[in-house]
């Protein structure tokens, strides 16, 4: 197997082309929201909740970490918390330069933790999969419970509404199909295979006993961790508590800029729903992740689009490209020790 982890120029000009965009896109939403009511409102920005906001999405990372970390131990891989720690930090870059997200740190996770650790890619890779599973829960939950409290206390328009409501079917739609698909697993797999068999006969990039044994890797990561229910609790508790740092930067943004109407309890679901909400084919849905957060914002809060624009801003400053520096600065570090 090629375990090399090659950058080609081609994937690196569409990632530059995507912030490119994207940044485009938030000028003229800007603009059009009033581009000097939004520098007025950043120019007050109190730095010292700057601060404490990205320190919030460092413990929110260290946490992720830690699940993956006893998910990890239940597959039988043993690697030491400091140096996944670090490892989970590249695989976030890895994620936050992907557009649509979560499609580059897995496989780089676990490229690293075969090289460390004497588990193979395939069970690195089921394991980390099977990780990244539980810490989504919670955003799943967090965006049901929001996008319903949303629908039932505000007056959207008609087409805000239905795409709140298309939204809530799939963070509770989501769930509910990873839980029939591990029910009649053996059922998803024949079918997985069937569609693969065409495939891979006309192209060796694919093969039929490499998706089976994939497969069977993931399903068993998923049952380990099953049986062990101290681990399964323990791990969830984890990426919830993840989950609430991931979302309190957005509640210090608005101490940042002195933004009243931003409670706590408030970004615990506007959060994770405008992270559903913008999965736009950008790196780190930039551009979307504002727009959803501006709407939620101005929705559920008595704040103008520039000041809801503002907040978004700072809140992405601390939790996306706050996250993306101290995760390449330790993608860096990683590929120098493998």
């Amino acid at each position: 197997m090629d375990r090399s982890l090659p950058v080609d120029r081609a994937t690196v000009w569409k990632i530059l082309a995507g912030f490119a965009v994207a940044g485009i896109v938030l000028y003229f939403v800007a603009s059009q929201f009033g581009l000097s009511e939004v520098v007025d409102t950043l120019a007050g920005a109190d730095l010292r909740w700057l601060a404490v906001g990205c320190l919030s999405t460092t413990l929110c990372l260290v946490l992720w970490g830690k699940a993956w970390h006893v998910v990890l131990r239940v597959a039988g891989i043993d690697v030491s918390f400091r140096k996944l720690v670090g490892t989970y930090f590249a695989a976030t870059f890895a994620n936050y330069v992907t557009p649509l997200g979560q499609a580059g740190g897995e496989p780089f996770i676990a490229y690293v933790l075969s090289r460390d650790t004497e588990a193979s890619y395939e069970e690195s890779l089921a394991s980390v999969v099977t990780a990244d599973l539980l810490n989504l829960l919670p955003f799943f939950s967090f965006s049901a419970i929001g996008l319903s409290v949303l629908l039932a206390q505000s007056s959207l328009p008609g087409a805000a509404q239905s795409l709140a409501w298309g939204l809530l079917a799939m963070a509770v739609g989501v769930p509910v199909l990873v839980g029939l698909a591990w029910r009649y697993r053996e059922t998803v797999r024949g079918g997985v295979l069937r569609l693969v068999r065409p495939v891979a006969r006309i192209t060796s990039r694919v093969s039929t006993d490499g998706v089976a044994r994939r497969i069977d890797e993931l399903y068993d990561s998923f049952g380990r961790i099953a049986q062990d229910r101290r681990a399964l609790v323990v791990a969830v508790a984890f990426a919830y508590a993840g989950w609430v740092f991931f979302a309190l930067p957005l509640y210090f943004a608005g101490r940042t800029l002195g933004v009243p109407g931003i409670d706590p309890l408030l970004v615990l679901f506007v959060v994770p729903a405008s992270t559903l909400a913008g999965l736009t084919p950008s790196p780190g849905g930039t551009g979307g992740v504002e727009l959803a957060l501006v709407a939620l914002l101005v929705a559920l809060t008595p704040v103008s689009n520039a000041v809801a624009l503002s907040v978004a801003l700072v809140y992405r400053v601390m939790s996306y490209w706050f996250a993306l520096v101290v995760g390449g600065l330790a993608a860096v570090g990683v590929v120098a020790r493998s």
